[in-house]
C-alpha cells in the first residue's frame, strides 16, 4: 500500500492550517530553524572574516540545519513503522503537517482580495506588506493586485508544490529539509550586506531544491488554466530567479496580464523585465488568479490520490 501520510498532511493543512491558538502555545517549527541561523550567524558571520570563510561557515549552517531537520523527520518516520502498527502512516503525516500553507497563503491574499473589493485601498496596502517585500505605501489598487498575484504564484511554489513534491518523494525528511532550506534562503541568501558570501550556500542549496517543484509548478499552473504555455516558455528566463520565473510567468499567460515590470524596495526602484503580454492586473485578475491558485492545489490532491489508489 502506498503511503498515506502526503495526504493527512495535505488534509490537516487545508481543513485547518496552523491555528493561530496552536502558533501562540508551541510556536512553528519555521521559528526554530530561524532561531538556529541567527545563532550560527551571530557566531560566523563576522564583517571583516575573508569571504572564503564567511562562505565555509554558511555551508556549515546549511549542514546544521539540513542535519537537524533530516534527522528529525527520519526519526518520525522510524519511530512510526516501529510503532505505530496499521496506522504508522498518521505520525509521519501529522509530522509534514506544518510544512505546508494552502491554507495560510489563500487566508493572506483573500484579505488583499477582501480590501480591494471593499475600495479600501490603505487597507489592500497593509495586507500585502504582509506577502511581499517591496514598498507598498505608494502602490494603487492595480499595483497592490499585481504584487498580491505575484506573491501567490511564487508563494504556491515555494509553500504547497515544493514541500509537496520532497514529502512524495522523501517523506517528513524530505519535507523538512526543504523547509529548512527555504527558511534559510529567505533570511540569509542575499548578495547584500551584511551577508553575501555567507548566504551563498542557503541561496544554491535552494535553487537546487526548487529546480524541479518550480518547474511543476509553471506547467500545473498552465495545465488547469488550459491556457499560458507560450507565456511560460518565452518568459521564464527573465525573471531574476532560476526557479520563481516558472510560476510567475505561467500566472502571468493563465490570466492574459503583465506581472513583474518597475518595483521599488526601501526606495530604490528596480527595473524588473515585465512577465506576460497582457493588460495590467487588476482586482478581477487577482481573483481568477485566487480561483486557478485553487484549481492548482487540486491537482496536488489528484495526483496523490492518484498515487495512494496505484500503489
Amino acid at each position: 500500500m502506498a503511503d498515506p501520510a502526503p495526504l493527512v498532511a495535505l488534509a490537516l493543512d487545508a481543513g485547518v492550517g496552523w491555528p493561530a491558538w496552536l502558533y501562540a502555545r508551541i510556536g512553528h517549527p519555521v521559528g526554530l530553524f530561524a532561531r538556529i541561523i541567527a545563532g550560527c550567524a551571530a557566531r560566523w558571520n563576522r564583517a571583516g572574516a575573508p569571504p572564503g570563510r564567511r562562505r565555509l561557515y554558511g555551508v556549515l549552517t546549511m549542514l546544521v540545519l539540513v542535519v537537524g531537520a533530516g534527522g528529525a523527520g527520519l526519526l518520525v518516520s522510524v519511530v512510526a513503522r516501529q510503532c505505530g502498527g496499521a496506522w504508522r502512516w498518521v505520525l509521519p503525516g501529522i509530522a509534514a503537517w506544518p510544512a505546508l500553507a494552502q491554507r495560510s497563503l489563500w487566508q493572506h491574499v483573500d484579505a488583499v482580495a477582501h480590501a480591494l473589493d471593499a475600495g479600501d485601498l490603505a487597507a489592500a496596502r497593509v495586507a500585502v506588506a504582509q506577502i511581499v517585500g517591496r514598498d507598498t505605501v505608494a502602490l494603487d489598487s492595480g499595483g497592490v493586485a499585481r504584487a498580491a498575484i505575484e506573491s501567490l504564484a511564487e508563494s504556491f511554489c515555494d509553500g504547497i508544490a515544493a514541500p509537496w513534491f520532497w514529502l512524495m518523494l522523501g517523506g517528513p525528511a524530505g519535507i523538512w529539509i526543504y523547509k529548512a532550506t527555504n527558511t534559510a534562503d529567505s533570511l540569509i541568501g542575499h548578495r547584500e550586506a551584511p551577508w553575501g558570501p555567507f548566504g551563498w550556500a542557503a541561496a544554491r542549496f535552494d535553487d537546487l531544491l526548487n529546480w524541479v517543484p518550480a518547474r511543476l509548478a509553471g506547467v500545473l499552473l498552465c495545465l488547469v488554466a488550459g491556457r499560458g504555455w507560450r507565456t511560460l516558455w518565452r518568459d521564464h528566463g527573465a525573471h531574476a530567479s532560476p526557479n520563481a520565473g516558472w510560476s510567475e510567468a505561467a500566472m502571468a499567460g493563465a490570466l492574459g496580464v503583465k506581472l513583474g515590470g518597475p518595483v521599488s524596495y526601501d526606495g530604490v526602484l528596480a527595473d524588473k523585465p515585465w512577465l506576460g503580454q497582457g493588460g495590467p492586473a487588476d482586482r478581477a485578475a487577482l481573483r481568477r488568479a485566487m480561483a486557478l491558485y485553487r484549481r492548482a492545489c487540486a491537482g496536488l490532491w489528484i495526483v496523490t490520490v492518484g498515487g495512494l489508489w496505484l500503489g
